[in-house]
């Protein structure tokens, strides 16, 4: 009988980088994937889903309008709970630093169910940036069984905290098994017409982590405008995240400007195809560093630290904070200076070979058979009963 994997799906990014593992679990003889959304990025998920021919066994529907984080947090715990109680599995996946990842794997943890955490070790050292995912790993590596980190680096941080180095494995990150697979099924077509415009430069842009809402996502949206006024050989393509915060600081200032187009959030097939035809990308996103190193695309890193040094090291990545005048200094030195530009070119792959899917699917039947599991998990017999 197969084992069950309840894999837990949040967000956008979640998306992207489980559904490589959902459809490996679903080609094994030996486990059955069940795929539950919390639609915490509710219709985006749904569109990275049909990209990947997968469909959500359960849609938790947990978000309300405006809803604050720990009204998410209570509504999760008690919807994954209520799930758990009554869908005993063998085993949970959650992937990265959400909301519900970090609830998906302490509401396993509740009901004795073991935790493989994908994307496991990142750190920027700062419990407040990226917020609130930076306490969100950090709290889920201590709830895992299993972790899936995608570097050698992100492993020696996990061993630095005591993490059993039999627990540890490296198996890259997920993000470029989707980046191949869709690659390989991707049409290359206008993403917008007009925006290239014959020889345009296209600017990618993504802005959203809840540390920038405010007057940092508000300089970024200047600094686009000067750089688009100064750049007329250049367009910027910036799909907006959903989230009103975010649109009430950038449509005001870039909704009328010449050279930028604001969308509404691409499918990945576009957002891959865009990120192919771009000539550098401006960002706040986690995956968006993934995917540009691998595909050797420049990435102005719109924050002062980042948990992926490694994009970093490999000449792809330049921190550059949501300083209007730093911003504008080197988005006006990649489009000015071939050298600076080609210099940040050179595609990598540290962040993995495309085949971590394959390796978390082997690692999880190989753990889950009864000889081989590391540890006895017991079923809890009764219901969790806080005692005062």
């Amino acid at each position: 009988m197969k084992k069950t994997i309840a894999v837990i799906v949040g967000t956008r990014p979640e998306a992207i980088k489980l559904a490589p593992v959902i459809r490996a679990l679903g080609f094994s003889d030996h486990l059955q994937p069940i795929t539950i959304s919390t639609s915490q990025h509710g219709e985006m998920v749904e569109q990275i889903f049909e990209n990947f021919g997968i469909t959500a066994d359960v849609d938790l529907q947990v978000m309300r309008p405006r809803q604050k984080l720990w009204d998410l947090t209570a509504i999760l715990s008690t919807e994954l709970g209520a799930y758990f109680s009554d869908h005993p599995v063998d085993a949970v996946l959650v992937q990265g630093d959400t909301t519900s990842a970090l609830i998906g794997g302490l509401s396993a943890f509740y009901h004795k169910i073991p935790v493989g955490h994908v994307e496991a070790g990142l750190r920027s050292h700062d419990r407040y940036s990226p917020f609130p995912e930076e306490l969100n790993r950090t709290l889920l590596t201590r709830i895992a069984q299993w972790h899936f980190a995608p570097t050698p680096y992100a492993a020696d941080l996990l061993r630095s905290e005591n993490i059993d180095n039999a627990t540890i494995y490296i198996t890259g990150n997920t993000v470029v098994d989707a980046l191949h697979w869709m690659s390989r099924h991707l049409r290359h077509s206008e993403i917008r017409p007009g925006i290239l415009n014959g020889q345009r430069k296209l600017v990618l842009v993504t802005c959203h982590r809840r540390e920038n809402i405010g007057l940092p996502m508000r300089s970024v949206a200047l600094a686009i405008k000067h750089l688009a006024d100064s750049h007329p050989e250049a367009h910027f393509l910036f799909p907006m995240h959903p989230n009103p915060g975010v649109r009430e600081l950038i449509q005001p200032i870039l909704s009328k400007q010449n050279g930028v187009t604001l969308c509404e959030p691409l499918n990945y097939e576009e957002f891959l195809s865009a990120l192919h035809q771009s000539y550098f990308v401006i960002s706040d996103s986690g995956g968006v560093q993934e995917e540009a190193t691998a595909l050797g695309k420049p990435v102005l890193v719109l924050r002062r630290e980042t948990e992926r040094p490694e994009g970093v090291e490999a000449g792809t990545l330049r921190l550059v904070g949501t300083d209007v005048q730093e911003i504008l200094r080197a988005g006006h030195e990649l489009l000015v200076n071939p050298e600076s530009h080609g210099a940040m070119s050179n595609g990598s792959g540290v962040f993995g070979d495309g085949k971590a899917a394959q390796k978390i699917q082997k690692i999880l039947e190989q753990n889950l058979s009864t000889a081989n599991r590391i540890l006895p998990f017991k079923k809890p017999t009764g219901e969790l009963v806080l005692m005062e």
